[in-house]
């Protein structure tokens, strides 16, 4: 292949598969100017199209499993979300999220005439051959040949075949309809049978291409097998004449395709935050309904381009017309990527953000979000995994259950409401079947004691996960740790800051990397302080609930008034919420 013939084939699209070869949680190995693919088809219908490698070592993920949500290397496990070719779990690091930063090379792809479409870089739209529009197609077997795409091409052009209805006629007469580089439309007559056909050449490397025929007008079912067989027999011949030509020209170079390198660093990146309370996506409310008594469901969907990867238990900030900037969970299971999808319960005591979304934002509207963060991440290594949810605390918990229930892995969900009208995504909730358990209508001393039963039985390799409201969450974070529970298996979610926060004091801060010292005075949070003089914070919900504004404490001690934190933690002295904790010492030596 030339020099301007490759550069032009890096700007068309080109048929990489056809579409029955991309069977149910089948992954298909896909070759173009002599780059690797991992083509699979997700359960949603959506077609990717990657580079077919796992950004760990390397590894085909053309052989990696497919479970029609996620793609999975075989190597080290790490999975890749559809759609997105984000990473959605490293087990080398089940306590974090992977950094938004570790995600797959992704090509675009379109399905027309039977053929899955592709291309490097292709511009405009996949080719339109008017031989084949407005009638049923029939794929031909793909045709693999050792040979340049010019000859292949100058062997086409003299391709015969009979028409559908007329296998058993004379020699018919070939005539080509249409031709290009990169394909040929050819009609065939014998008599009063006439048939057309385009074939494709797919350029896998400079001396391989695959020959993708398509015939316009479907055959009778019961004679389709026979033209099939009919092309397999004649494009079989084709080839051999096309590498006995190839195999007397000089050997071209193969083509180098560049692969972007990724740095060793990334793995087991937990994921980064930007600084403050960034609003870099753009979403329309493509459904808005009600999920349950007071509480209303919203599916955004994004403006330009595609949502970026999330992992179960990560949430976005919304930026609400009125100016607030409030922070919901993304329900989503394993492979939802083309929209987010969050529940708003209306809180009688709101400050403007329940009360807008509720009785303001409509379907259309748009809204500004961040990406989503996950400060709750789910581990996908426990023997048996407690999901404990309390009303509207349900949203983070339903994607992690639907992470758990799509791979297997035991798990049981207790969701504590009122009655069954307060049950939010009961679609969803149907989906998890007998793992699902519902405690209805308790009061404060009943849940307790329900509470008591399933933490009763503690076995080492377990993890808990809890979230609703606060008076809850500290009677099942006391119950599991006297129940002996260890700290690091029980993971918290709280809405929001449930302690009086006092700002009262002043002390000093010494920044070790910025080489910076700063007063923290009465009335003013660290965060503040730090943003005033140029340090960026990254933060979410600014009152000590979500953990984005984190800080490594180097030296001196924290008073902590946030909920974020455990109490190991909390003891251990060398974290702290730069957005509500202070210090109690005189001075605090922070790592930034």
């Amino acid at each position: 292949m030339g020099n301007t013939m490759l550069e032009a084939a890096q700007h068309q699209w080109h048929p990489i598969a056809s579409s029955e070869e991309l069977e149910y949680r089948h992954t298909f190995h896909g070759q173009l100017l002599g780059r690797e693919f991992a083509v699979w088809r997700a359960d949603d219908g959506n077609v990717n199209v990657w580079e077919n490698r796992c950004l760990h070592r390397g590894v085909r993920l053309s052989i990696g499993i497919n479970d029609g949500t996620e793609l999975t290397c075989q190597y080290h496990g790490w999975r890749y979300a559809n759609r997105t070719a984000g990473c959605t779990y490293i087990p080398a690091h089940p306590a974090d999220s992977p950094a938004r930063t570790i995600c797959n090379r992704t090509y675009p792809a379109v399905e027309r005439y039977g053929l899955v479409w592709s291309g490097e870089a292709p511009q405009g739209d996949p080719p339109g051959v008017a031989l084949l529009d407005g009638t049923d197609v029939l794929s031909l077997r793909p045709i693999p040949v050792n040979a340049d795409l010019e000859t292949v091409h100058r062997q086409l052009t003299a391709y015969v075949f009979q028409p559908n209805e007329g296998l058993d006629g004379a020699k018919a007469a070939v005539s080509v309809e249409t031709s290009g580089d990169l394909s040929i439309g050819l009609s065939s007559v014998s008599g009063d049978c006439k048939t057309q056909a385009v074939f494709f050449l797919q350029p896998v490397d400079s001396d391989r291409t695959v020959i993708r025929g398509v015939l316009a007008g479907m055959p009778a079912h019961k004679a389709q097998l026979d033209v099939l067989h009919h092309h397999n027999e004649r494009l079989s011949a084709l080839r051999e004449r096309c590498e006995a030509e190839a195999s007397q020209l000089p050997q071209p170079e193969k083509l180098q395709p560049v692969i972007q390198p990724v740095s060793e660093e990334l793995a087991g990146m937990p994921e980064q935050s930007t600084s403050g309370r960034n609003a870099d996506l753009r979403v329309k409310i493509a459904r808005k309904w009600s999920t349950a008594e007071g509480i209303a469901g919203f599916e955004l969907v994004s403006i330009d381009g595609q949502l970026p990867t999330f992992q179960p238990g990560a949430h976005i900030d919304v930026h609400l017309p009125n100016g607030l900037v409030r922070q919901y969970s993304v329900t989503n299971g394993p492979g939802e990527t083309q929209s987010y999808k969050i529940g708003v319960k209306r809180e009688p005591d709101s400050a403007g953000g329940s009360q807008c979304l509720h009785d303001d934002v409509r379907e259309g509207d748009v809204l500004a979000i961040s990406e989503p963060r996950n400060n709750f991440p789910l581990r996908r290594d426990a023997v048996k995994t407690l999901l404990i949810a309390g009303g509207i605390g349900v949203t983070p918990i339903l994607s992690m259950a639907q992470a758990l229930y799509h791979t297997g892995l035991d798990f049981e969900l207790h969701y504590f409401a009122q009655d069954d009208s307060h049950l939010a995504f009961p679609d969803i909730l149907e989906t998890l079947g007998d793992s699902l358990h519902t405690h209805l209508g308790l009061d404060p001393e009943e849940t307790e004691q329900c509470l008591e039963g399933l933490l009763a039985d503690y076995q080492p390799a377990m993890h808990l996960y809890v979230c609703g409201p606060g008076p809850m969450l500290e009677t099942t974070r006391h119950t599991a740790d006297r129940l002996g529970w260890p700290d690091q298996a029980v993971h918290f979610e709280y809405f929001k800051n449930t302690h009086e926060i006092d700002d009262s004091t002043s002390f000093e801060i010494a920044l070790s990397r910025s080489v910076m010292t700063l007063q923290v005075p009465a009335g003013t949070t660290i965060m503040d302080v730090l943003r005033d003089n140029g340090v960026s914070v990254p933060s979410s919900c600014e009152q000590g609930a979500c953990g984005t504004c984190v800080a490594t404490v180097l030296e001196g001690e924290p008073d902590h008034q946030d909920v974020y934190l455990s109490e190991t933690e909390k003891k251990r002295g060398d974290r702290i919420m730069t957005c509500v904790s202070r210090s109690k010492s005189a001075r605090l030596v922070l790592d930034i």
